[in-house]
């Protein structure tokens, strides 16, 4: 069951306060005491919402988006992708208990992971340029390692 209409938001401040107003209307409206906010974790726009949200007391889960991918293609037996039927989707595997609560460190461990997915990242790039280097110039220039050697 649909409570609302879909909501465009930004992922700032005032798009926050915007959703946040929006879920307790609905609250209001239709005499709820609690609340789950379910998404996908993709990307990095999600961190700031579930941030907010959680400090205003919102329980925030997630789900696997490649459960929701499944799901989806179980549900109509179709790939297609759009985000009022994700939605629903989403909604739906929260609803049977198909989710995980969200883990956000704090403090210093959230500079650790922030850092430490930062250094893989780079280092992942760094590889990709040593790998482009070498293809390049053992096509162009194979005898480069044996004059750089001199």
């Amino acid at each position: 069951m649909e409570l609302g209409k879909a909501l465009k938001f930004r992922n700032d401040k005032n798009g926050f306060e915007k959703i946040l107003k929006s879920i307790q209307n609905i609250c209001k409206l239709k005499k709820l005491d609690k609340v789950i906010v379910g998404m996908e974790p993709t990307g990095h726009y999600w961190k700031p919402l579930v941030n907010f949200l959680i400090s205003n007391r919102i329980t925030v889960v997630m789900v696997n988006p490649y459960h929701t991918k499944r799901a989806k293609e179980l549900d109509d037996n179709s790939p297609t992708k759009n985000d009022k039927k994700d939605a629903l989707t989403i909604a739906r595997l929260i609803r049977d208990g198909r989710y995980y609560d969200v883990y956000m460190p704090q403090d210093v461990f959230a500079e650790l992971r922030v850092l430490s997915n930062s250094r893989v990242s780079l280092m992942k790039r760094h590889n990709a340029l040593k790998n482009t280097i070498t293809t390049v110039l053992d096509e162009y220039f194979p005898e480069f390692v044996a004059v750089s050697a001199i």
